[in-house]
């Protein structure tokens, strides 16, 4: 016997059987439960999608409770370890780890399509000095679409694949090119000998060498954190990608939507804010009473706590190592002293204990970039270029589904009823 869910209705005594499938029930069945026949059925309200799953995926799984996070079903922490950023992608798009030959095939693809077309600088260019860099890549990744009107045959298999490559390709040289421009510095050119984190700083450093040789543990460092950033469920960026997209608009423009919607605070400038904490801390000695204000609700502890984490963030932990590894190339960063004492006091004291407040992806990460002396602005960018490969990873599987139609949500209509309209001399 399939599992159902028994409802009833107290206004008309009537009781519905509703089907339950994976966990779920399916909303348009809430249309049945009607008062009368001319009633145009039962909607379920959900703000913010809290309680709603808005598409099947087999992307990521994320049980926030236990504080997993798996790619395809590998955990997080094994990809970090033994993965490149590159394998990952491979991973998200075709669903399996790609052998020896189709890794380098794939690598081929990428690296060939890393340059930026010259009308596309030109573009980059009229941006004034100081454009932020996340408004520089929503603009020029929706130019992309100009560029490439081949996009909007999404229903070719191999030209979506084409255009994967080339987004994967051209965020990290975009994201490059903007921080160059706000420099006013020459933009570098893609070096593709190097690997995919090495030849993104090579476009962000290079100045007069001949040749820009990445450090290989920085190198390694930058790739793990694009590993961590890949992909993360039906987040608003991902939610935007899917809703964009579903309207059939091209990976360009639908990109565009994920990355502007990645430029909000409450999105990608996490990271950004807790670095503006811990300098505002200043010091260890302070922590103390910095925690005394966040429970008297004067601050807000940034870094922790999650929409879907209830425990520790897996990410979190391997930033967190990744960190000393980091600093044993540039120097240990003052910050971090501060931020393990804010750690250790929040996981040790009752009131974050209650409330499930643990380190999130976004605690440790900034720390690693300013060590790597990407300025703040840039933090979100850092953060869309591996969610690229998530959102693409997303792209493809909605245009592959068979159920995909065009997102659309209902509303619930507070307005005023039917009123006649009132000349305007008539008005008070």
């Amino acid at each position: 016997m399939p599992d159902t869910l028994t409802v009833t209705d107290n206004r008309t005594g009537q009781q519905y059987e509703l089907a339950i499938t994976s966990g779920t029930i399916n909303a348009s069945d809430l249309r049945r439960i009607k008062v009368s026949e001319d009633d145009f059925g039962l909607l379920s309200y959900d703000p913010a999608f809290s309680n709603t799953a808005s598409c099947k995926s087999a992307v990521t799984y994320l049980d926030g409770d236990r504080g997993i996070l798996r790619y395809r079903g590998y955990p997080i922490e094994q990809l970090a370890q033994h993965s490149t950023f590159l394998e990952v992608a491979y991973l998200l798009i075709h669903g399996e780890l790609p052998n020896k030959v189709e890794l380098t095939s794939w690598i081929n693809n990428i690296t060939h399509h890393t340059m930026l077309h010259e009308k596309g600088k030109k573009l980059m260019e009229g941006f004034h000095h100081n454009a932020h860099p996340m408004g520089m890549l929503v603009s020029s990744i929706g130019a992309l679409s100009t560029f490439y009107p081949d996009a909007k045959m999404i229903d070719d298999y191999d030209t979506r694949m084409l255009q994967v490559y080339r987004l994967i390709a051209k965020v990290p040289t975009i994201a490059s090119y903007a921080h160059r421009n706000s420099l006013g510095l020459p933009y570098v050119y893609p070096d593709n000998s190097l690997s995919y984190p090495g030849n993104f700083l090579n476009m962000m450093y290079r100045m007069a060498e001949p040749r820009y040789e990445p450090d290989p543990t920085l190198e390694r460092a930058l790739d793990v954190l694009f590993i961590l950033h890949a992909d993360h469920e039906q987040n608003c960026s991902t939610n935007a990608m899917r809703s964009v997209g579903s309207s059939r608009a091209d990976p360009f423009v639908s990109c565009a939507g994920a990355a502007a919607a990645l430029y909000g605070p409450l999105h990608g400038g996490a990271n950004e804010a807790v670095l503006t904490m811990l300098n505002e801390i200043g010091s260890v000695k302070n922590v103390a009473k910095y925690i005394k204000r966040v429970k008297a609700g004067e601050m807000r502890l940034m870094g922790f706590g999650h929409r879907v984490y209830k425990n520790y963030d897996p990410r979190a932990k391997i930033i967190k190592e990744t960190a000393y590894q980091v600093f044993e190339v540039t120097g240990k960063n003052p910050l971090i002293d501060i931020a393990l004492e804010l750690e250790r006091i929040a996981l040790e004291d009752d009131y974050f204990v209650e409330r499930k407040l643990y380190p999130n992806v976004d605690f440790y990460s900034g720390i690693i970039y300013e060590a790597l002396e990407f300025p703040t602005d840039i933090f979100t960018v850092l953060f869309a270029i591996p969610r690229t490969a998530g959102w693409v990873a997303q792209w493809m599987e909605m245009v592959g589904d068979e159920t995909t139609r065009i997102a659309r949500p209902r509303q619930i209509y507070t307005g005023p009823d039917e009123r006649d309209f009132v000349p305007l001399e008539d008005r008070e």
